[in-house]
């Protein structure tokens, strides 16, 4: 990796449709003519959609800006004429005609990488209800009516651990935070 080859995010708009397709092209292109020091990513943004076919749940990703291309890349050399020749590509967004690509703004770069870690982030804020030491009530399951005390709360699994008296023995139960209410 050559030191010093300063990157920034450039878009390139494709032919919709084929963003996947360009994108190989790009990569290959640039390292058969040796470039590859100066490109270090090329990203077709996608979200995931999960659809219901036949009763059956499919993943699906799909190009959630159809027609653009992020390229990590330094645009010096002949990256922009490389990139530019390839077959499905416009050209880039931002360039006043003839003139030079615009750079993403650190912000737009966030907000369109952003939006898949959106989706992660929100379920994690949701603030945990309940905490070590509370009494609850089993409102699902087997255990359905039994009260316990919470014994540890696991943030990532969103699941607590609750200490039910079974036939006057403790045991501990694995609950999710639908399982239970306060009482």
């Amino acid at each position: 990796m050559a030191e010093g080859i300063v990157k920034q995010w450039y878009v390139v708009r494709a032919v919709s449709g084929q963003e996947n397709k360009v994108k190989t092209y790009i990569e290959n292109e640039i390292s058969r003519l040796g470039y590859a020091d100066y490109v270090d990513e090329v990203l077709v943004p996608t979200e995931k959609v999960v659809q219901i076919r036949n009763g059956k749940k499919i993943n699906k990703e799909r190009v959630y800006f159809p027609g653009y291309i992020m390229v990590k890349a330094n645009l010096g050399g002949e990256v922009t004429h490389i990139i530019k020749s390839i077959t499905g590509v416009i050209g880039f967004l931002g360039e006043v005609k003839g003139g030079d690509p615009v750079p993403l703004r650190k912000s737009e770069v966030n907000r369109m990488l952003g939006k898949v870690d959106e989706l992660s982030v929100r379920t994690d804020n949701v603030v945990i209800p309940y905490n070590v030491g509370e009494t609850v009530k089993v409102i699902d399951g087997p255990f359905n009516g039994f009260n316990g005390s919470v014994e540890k709360v696991n943030e990532e699994k969103r699941k607590l651990e609750v200490m039910v008296k079974i036939f006057g023995r403790k045991t501990p139960l694995e609950l999710s935070y639908m399982q239970v209410e306060k009482i």
